[in-house]
């Protein structure tokens, strides 16, 4: 007999919930509409109400894993729904002042240590970039295209071939928060417990 895990989570009244075959999972919030889908045969989901329930077969270690990683990807996209993220970059120079352009889906980093060409980031997603002289706001609903566009500025204006002590030149990650404020160490998914 094959032993499986069962795991059930309630997501809030102002998120609405849709399970379609294959693990497609699409959540209706305040600020949007994301789905994803989570491409396993171990972990089968479906829904009753506002309660998603999780049951992993085989029973056994990596299972459980791959259980708490679909959950922390549902509690990301209800946070997201509900909250938004935003993260607060910084555009620091001290050699060469340098200038920030959006130009449709990435960002233009403009005589990034005197260089002649431009630097380009890639904009992921439905992800807003804000430039309001040195700070940068980087904002959406979905967390991995939010972070992984913060990734991209800061990566693209990486200082390579020089002393970093010295050249200290680039885009600085200061804060990540939401875009709606949201109480100290609030869950916005519950676990049922049976």
């Amino acid at each position: 007999m094959t032993k499986t895990i069962t795991r059930k989570i309630r997501i809030p009244k102002e998120v609405t919930i849709s399970i379609q075959e294959g693990n497609n999972v699409t959540l209706k919030g305040p600020k949007g509409e994301l789905s994803k889908i989570f491409k396993t045969h171990r972990v089968k989901l479906n829904n009753e109400g506002n309660v998603i329930t999780l049951i992993g077969v085989p029973g056994n270690k990596q299972t459980s894993v791959l259980v708490e990683t679909i959950i922390a990807h549902i509690r990301n996209m209800v946070e997201g729904l509900i909250y938004g993220y935003c993260y607060q970059m910084k555009l620091v120079y001290s050699h060469f002042p340098m200038s920030i352009q959006i130009d449709g889906n990435s960002v233009n980093i403009k005589n990034f240590l005197g260089e002649k060409f431009p630097r380009k980031a890639k904009i992921v997603g439905d992800t807003k970039v804000e430039v309001k002289g040195q700070d940068i706001n980087v904002s959406g609903i979905e967390k991995d295209s939010v972070g992984q566009t913060a990734s991209n500025l800061e990566r693209s204006s990486k200082v390579k071939g020089k002393d970093i002590r010295r050249y200290q030149d680039g885009i600085y990650l200061v804060n990540a928060t939401n875009i709606t404020p949201k109480k100290l160490r609030e869950n916005v998914i519950e676990i049922v417990r049976d």
